[in-house]
């Protein structure tokens, strides 16, 4: 498990390319029949990828024995959402089917914990995100029938885009762990602009369904301090409450973005006119 450290703004500044990517950018997600994980001292968030192939790969105890606890789930949730084949997710002992971006919530207290791929030469991707829990709430899977869908932007603007909330109150309760899924239209390249912050909560950013040969700028920073990262497939950006958070690709894509923080209201956010940027 990679260890992140919180980054105070100023401190943000003065980074180059490599700094920021350093801090900022998870760069490796999936490994074959493994768990890639990394722990961000950004409200404690948990960052990860499973990719079963060839066996079932089990959520280990070590895993919990890093972050001080017996499990990895005694004091925490988790949320997943599955971006490659048709694959299964046991929860103490019952069988959930997940298929292509497709989500399931586990609450805390879960100990036993496996992924595995129906078909090994098209492996399941859980993509996932686990934060600290206070209470327990049921293991459950949402649907993309099941999510609340919201389409939002214009063409003209480069930013049609449907969002697709699986793990929100409006679905189903969580302590404080919200995800979903963000599809562009063709032909539209922006996200999140006009941009935002909200002090409330941290945001991830897992930014999928790319060519090779396509990439995102993701941007990031202060609104009157602004960085950006070059982000390609299946690549995650940590973003810190005092960061924006928009991105314009080479071509459209799908991205993940996953919250954590006592705010769960979805439009909570402090909107940053495009002409205050700098």
């Amino acid at each position: 498990m990679q260890v992140r450290h919180n980054i105070h703004p100023d401190h943000a500044k003065q980074f180059d390319t490599a700094g920021l990517r350093k801090e900022f950018l998870i760069e490796k997600l999936f490994l074959a029949d493994d768990i890639s994980l990394t722990y961000s001292h950004i409200d404690r968030i948990i960052v990860g990828g499973v990719m079963p192939v060839a066996q079932t790969v089990v959520l280990s105890p070590e895993l919990g024995k890093q972050v001080g606890v017996s499990y990895l789930l005694e004091r925490r949730e988790l949320g997943l959402i599955n971006v490659g084949g048709a694959g299964v997710v046991t929860v103490a002992g019952q069988a959930y089917a997940i298929g292509n971006q497709e989500a399931l919530y586990i609450g805390m207290g879960n100990p036993d914990v496996s992924f595995a791929s129906v078909d090994a030469a098209q492996p399941a991707k859980f993509y996932l995100n686990c934060a600290p829990a206070h209470t327990t709430y049921p293991t459950r899977k949402v649907t993309q029938a099941e999510a609340k869908p919201v389409t939002l932007g214009d063409n003209a603007t480069g930013n049609r885009r449907t969002i697709n909330k699986y793990l929100v109150p409006d679905v189903l309760p969580t302590c404080q762990l919200v995800m979903g899924l963000t599809r562009l239209e063709e032909g539209n390249m922006w996200n999140s602009m006009p941009c935002h912050t909200h002090e409330r909560r941290m945001e991830v950013y897992f930014y999928f369904d790319m060519t090779e040969n396509d990439t995102v700028f993701h941007f990031m920073g202060e609104p009157q301090e602004t960085r950006h990262l070059l982000v390609h497939n299946e690549q995650a950006v940590l973003s810190p409450s005092w960061s924006i958070h928009c991105g314009v690709g080479t071509r459209r894509y799908t991205f993940i973005w996953g919250m954590v923080g006592e705010n769960q209201v979805f439009d909570d956010m402090d909107h940053i006119a495009i002409r205050d940027l700098r």
